[in-house]
């Protein structure tokens, strides 16, 4: 017997030592979400390189050793997108193994919501392209298993909406009662009526009438913020 076959069942041994220690990689990745000219669209970025180049998926990367949850999905998503949102929440962990042709690797999703799509700067460095996308209609075939990342984080925005004020995060300081009824509208995925969703809202003290109004080529509209700008848990509609 040579060396080389006498260290092959040292070698394998080794092997499957190392097979049995090895963990799972964390990730994280977030589902952004805008009210933009009346429809509701999601941030996606596009994949530069390895067996899924080219498609579409959420902003995220894996989590660096010692570093929260929280302060991981803040970091990835400022370094993919210069975001730094107010409402920032974790939704669930995704673990299929097989989510990720690469490697196994179990991601904690967010939801992040902000009110001007401007805000989010071109993604340099891993990624090919960005863009913004209409939920749930108009997205393109995702990666990995961010369909169900999509799914999953409309219907918690849908449920939110009806027992929060989340709707906060989604609209500038100052706006018009109009522009608070198509929110509602694009998120719930159905037209509302008018007389009685602002019956409602008023009745919950939600609103406060600002001493201002927007003037443009229509009668002048009166504007409202929302009285507290943390998340208030209501019923809503």
């Amino acid at each position: 017997m040579n060396s080389a076959e006498a260290a092959a069942p040292y070698a394998s041994g080794r092997q499957r030592i190392r097979h049995r220690y090895e963990r799972p990689k964390v990730a994280v990745d977030t589902v952004v979400f805008v009210l933009d000219r009346g429809h509701l669209k999601t941030y996606l970025i596009q994949l530069k390189s390895g067996p899924l180049r080219g498609r579409w998926a959420f902003p995220g990367g894996l989590v660096r050793v010692g570093e929260l949850l929280d302060d991981a999905a803040r970091r990835e998503l400022h370094s993919t997108t210069g975001l730094d949102c107010a409402w920032l929440e974790q939704l669930f962990t995704f673990g299929d193994p097989s989510r990720d042709p690469r490697a196994h690797v179990v991601s904690v999703a967010y939801m992040a919501l902000i009110f001007d799509p401007a805000r989010v700067a071109s993604p340099m460095g891993k990624y090919a392209a960005g863009g913004w996308f209409e939920v749930p209609g108009q997205l393109p075939p995702l990666a990995y298993d961010h369909a169900l990342m999509a799914d999953y984080a409309l219907s918690r925005l849908k449920s939110k909406l009806v027992y929060t004020n989340i709707a906060a995060f989604l609209l500038p300081k100052s706006f018009t009662f109009r522009e608070l009824e198509d929110l509602y509208a694009a998120i719930l995925g159905r037209s509302l009526d008018r007389r009685n969703f602002r019956r409602q809202i008023i009745a919950m003290g939600l609103l406060k009438k600002l001493p201002i109004k927007r003037r443009g080529p229509h009668r002048p509209a009166d504007l409202y913020s929302f009285q507290k700008q943390t998340l208030q848990v209501v019923q809503m509609l």
